[in-house]
């Protein structure tokens, strides 16, 4: 039965707005409003897969832990092209990390940044 289902994950936001501008203009990802008054957004991933986010204001706690990987063919372009909009990459202790935040070692390149709820996310390069 749930093998069929068109399954979706979601992750709460401290600011609808402010998601829904990181996300789309940021990130470049399709974000659509699925209703304003709940705070409720959905982002469109390639594939079409779909991940909704919702606002919990005051009562959100950022994600400790990674939320959303978006694979790329080259992690060094990712990152400077996010950088040139802004983002900021965030550096871990344990990790052997270059001057742009970017893991190399065991598995693929990685670099983690955070959306404007302080939640993880990283591109990391597709092998």
């Amino acid at each position: 039965m749930l093998r069929e289902s068109e399954a979706f994950s979601g992750f709460s936001v401290d600011d609808p707005e402010a998601a829904r501008t990181f996300y789309a203009d940021t990130l470049g990802l399709d974000v659509h409003v699925v209703d304003e008054s709940m705070g409720l957004i959905q982002l469109d991933l390639a594939g079409g897969g779909k991940v909704l986010a919702y606002g919990k204001g005051d009562a959100h706690v950022p994600a400790t832990f990674t939320i959303l990987n978006f694979p790329v063919p080259d992690v060094e372009a990712a990152v400077s092209e996010l950088t040139g909009k802004g983002v900021v990459f965030e550096r871990y202790d344990g990790f052997d990390q270059d001057e742009h935040g970017i893991a190399r070692g065991p598995g693929p390149s990685i670099a983690w940044f955070k959306d404007p709820a302080g939640n993880v996310l990283a591109v990391l390069e597709s092998q």
